[in-house]
């Protein structure tokens, strides 16, 4: 069973986390179904991307403990990159990873329900991708998310710049939806530029950030036709055809 839905309209792509018996947890599928539906994205004609989770309860809980993802996987800049610009939507609870995954868009439409937190502290447990959120919001807040974990809700969010918007709940998506569609008649050169300058000369990245998208470089290699072809003609005993995939 599929883990999102991906729904375009017009020029812009719609994201669904649709796992509400889960509160929308990112599991290993998840992950790797928000990666290549992305990447699909990239390389499409479609100019902008919202992102939200199914209901008003939970965005997302986070990491799905049962079936741990490699969550780097699905967060934009690390497990897939583009030039696009990319919306969230979130309504009620947006937990550890997912936190990570909203801070990395461009823009974060909250429901007035929404409530942020990072627990990883109290856990024992951090993938570390969270201390480029030092680097979005001012720095004693940031701290103060990510080593004592409070919670911080919708208008407080707002009011450091975690978000955009606080809107009623059950219009996040909607009000997403009409900037996306009010991005899709922008230029996209100049959108695309703008991005670009700023997550690649603006915004710094974090140590995790930077091993992840290293990792992803090299998967590509890793899970590519010519590293079997290499390792079959090797065992062959004869020359090589690479395709370049």
């Amino acid at each position: 069973m599929a883990q999102i839905t991906i729904e375009q309209h017009g020029k812009v792509t719609l994201f669904t986390i649709n796992r509400p018996a889960r509160k929308n947890a990112i599991c290993k599928d998840t992950a790797l179904e928000l990666q290549a539906g992305f990447a699909e994205f990239d390389a499409s004609e479609q100019r902008v991307a919202v992102i939200t989770g199914t209901g008003n309860d939970s965005f997302s809980s986070g990491a799905d403990v049962s079936n741990l993802p490699e969550l780097w996987r699905c967060i934009p800049g690390s497990g897939f990159t583009t030039d696009k610009p990319i919306i969230a939507a979130t309504a009620g609870w947006v937990v550890g990873g997912a936190m990570v995954l909203t801070m990395m868009c461009d823009l974060l439409v909250a429901a007035e329900n929404t409530k942020f937190s990072y627990p990883e502290a109290r856990l024992g447990f951090t993938g570390g991708m969270i201390a480029g959120l030092a680097a979005r919001i001012p720095h004693k807040v940031a701290m103060d998310i990510m080593l004592l974990g409070r919670t911080v809700e919708a208008r407080r969010a707002y009011d450091v710049g975690l978000a955009t918007d606080v809107v009623p709940v059950g219009k996040q998506v909607e009000v997403a939806m009409e900037q996306a569609e009010a991005l899709a008649k922008s230029a996209p050169l100049v959108l695309t530029t703008i991005k670009r300058f700023v997550n690649q000369h603006v915004l710094a990245k974090s140590p995790a950030e930077a091993m992840s998208e290293t990792l992803r470089q090299l998967n590509v290699v890793r899970e590519s036709e010519d590293i079997k072809e290499g390792m079959a003609a090797f065992r062959e005993k004869r020359a090589a055809v690479y395709a370049g995939r």
